[in-house]
């Protein structure tokens, strides 16, 4: 039901089913086992989903640089099958560095997704030191096939360029935000990997996988909370599903590659708008590949569900009381950083229009985009349904509205400075120092008030040949109705630090 402009969405979706059967596809041809075959398939979904740099270019090197982590991980975790305590040292190692490689952009989380990944993926197969030689072979040809679907066959990025992912929000030491994930996350895995093993001798590695993705794309205690409630409810849905569909199929191959064919259509095409429906498809999944290895029955689907509880609590508990950062925190940083973007926007677009051919607010506007979806993200905490504070909700919900409208009036704005007769007048240049000025008490330290705007946005504006004042005046009072809902009661989150 969410929109899915251009259908980018869905043809990512079906790129990605299109890929990862290639994968699996040319790994029964070579005559490698079962256990290769998925490793084939698993190793084309991860190279499809989790390399996300801004060009095609840049794509291209991470995808070709994912064997260079995938490998030596792979190894490892092979050949200290035989040695529990040694093989679980070496994964909490593999987790604390492919979280703290998300310093590093779009290509050190592919990278660092990639090396946790290979490490789950021989828990979850059981593979053998002997096995090595043939499960690089399908790994090879997985990457292989990705990168060809991707860049050859369909190469969809080249027309439609990716969002643009806002730069982490800055520090320095435990205070940047990837340094402390990664103290996070090792933390919290070391306890899911014991208390997961107490439950299970076999299974217990979905503890530390649920303890991995949570904290994948999150910067709070807030945003990792909820996206902890979001796993188990999407696992719990799932496993209702692998009882309904998967238990009965009993790992019949061609009925089993169809329906795995389905989940990962699912996963793509969830995955941006609903992380318990992208789960749902991962457990469905996972419940299927269970069944093709033969091992799947009831007990191992609850097992699942008692391991994914625990990776949630032991992350929801590193969160709170390892180097926490409160969600106000966060929210404080996102909204002034999309709250600066507006004024750089809107300065760019005075300029242009004053005619200065070399201000361009297009790559504001498209920053101020990625920014607003990761206020969204970052308030999603004080939004949901469970959130039992209705004054917080009602002030994010009505921030989020404004801050939405502040977007249409930017984007109305870069497209009148886009056109080349677009007229500039004194009443546009005061408007536009409003919202500066605006902005500039919104995100000063100082408490300052946004003074009312005694201009507003009205229809003579527009039919008067004056669409870019209209927008302005627009903005300013935009800015004008944020002040009230950021300046709000202590004990309540706010702008000002």
């Amino acid at each position: 039901m969410a929109p899915d402009p251009g259908l980018v969405r869905l043809r990512i979706a079906l790129r990605a089913v299109l890929g990862v059967a290639l994968a699996v596809a040319l790994a029964e041809l070579f005559g490698l086992s079962l256990v290769a075959s998925i490793t084939a398939g698993l190793a084309a979904l991860l190279a499809l989903f989790t390399v996300g740099d801004p060009t095609v270019r840049r794509q291209a090197v991470t995808t070709a640089l994912l064997p260079t982590v995938g490998f030596p991980v792979l190894a490892l975790a092979a050949l200290l099958h035989g040695a529990p305590l040694v093989r679980d040292a070496a994964w909490l190692l593999v987790i604390f560095v492919g979280v703290y490689a998300r310093r590093w952009g779009p290509r050190g989380h592919a990278l660092g997704i990639f090396a946790f990944m290979q490490f789950f993926v021989t828990q979850f197969l059981h593979a053998l030191p002997a096995q090595l030689p043939e499960l690089y072979a399908a790994t090879g040809i997985a990457l292989g096939a990705a990168a060809t679907v991707r860049f050859v066959l369909w190469p969809i990025e080249r027309r439609v360029p990716p969002p643009a992912v806002p730069a982490a929000l800055a520090g320095t030491g435990l205070a940047r935000a990837t340094t402390r994930q990664a103290v996070q996350v090792a933390v919290a895995s070391g306890a899911a990997l014991v208390i997961g093993q107490f439950l299970s001798e076999e299974r217990w590695y979905w503890a530390v996988g649920t303890v991995w993705w949570i904290f994948v794309n999150t910067s709070s205690r807030g945003e990792t909370l909820v996206r902890g409630f979001r796993r188990v409810l999407g696992t719990v849905t799932g496993i209702a599903g692998g009882f309904l569909v998967a238990v009965p199929l009993g790992g019949a191959p061609v009925l089993t590659a169809v329906l795995v064919a389905v989940c990962v259509f699912g996963i793509f095409y969830t995955a941006a708008v609903s992380y318990s429906w992208m789960i749902l498809a991962v457990t469905v999944m996972a419940s299927l590949l269970y069944g093709l290895l033969g091992v799947l029955d009831g007990a191992l689907l609850l097992l699942r569900v008692a391991e994914t509880g625990v990776g949630a609590v032991c992350a929801g508990l590193a969160v709170t009381l390892v180097l926490p950062v409160r969600t106000h925190t966060t929210n404080d940083a996102w909204i002034q950083r999309a709250l600066l973007c507006v004024r750089s926007a809107t300065s760019a677009s005075v300029r242009r229009l004053a005619g200065e051919e070399a201000a361009d607010p297009t790559p504001h506007a498209a920053e101020l985009e990625a920014l607003l979806g990761r206020v969204r993200l970052s308030l999603a905490p004080l939004v949901h349904p469970l959130n039992p504070f209705r004054g917080r909700k009602q002030r994010a919900r009505r921030v989020l509205g404004l801050l939405d409208e502040a977007a249409g009036e930017v984007r109305g704005l870069v497209s009148v400075a886009a056109d080349p007769d677009a007229g500039h007048d004194a009443r546009l240049a005061a408007a536009c120092w409003r919202v500066e000025a605006a902005v500039e008490a919104l995100t000063s330290r100082d408490g300052a008030a946004v003074e009312p705007d005694a201009h507003h946005r009205s229809e003579s504006d527009v039919h008067a040949g004056a669409p870019a004042l209209a927008h302005a005046r627009g903005l300013a009072r935009v800015l004008t109705e944020l002040d009230a809902p950021l300046r709000t009661p202590p004990g309540a989150w706010v702008v000002r630090s």
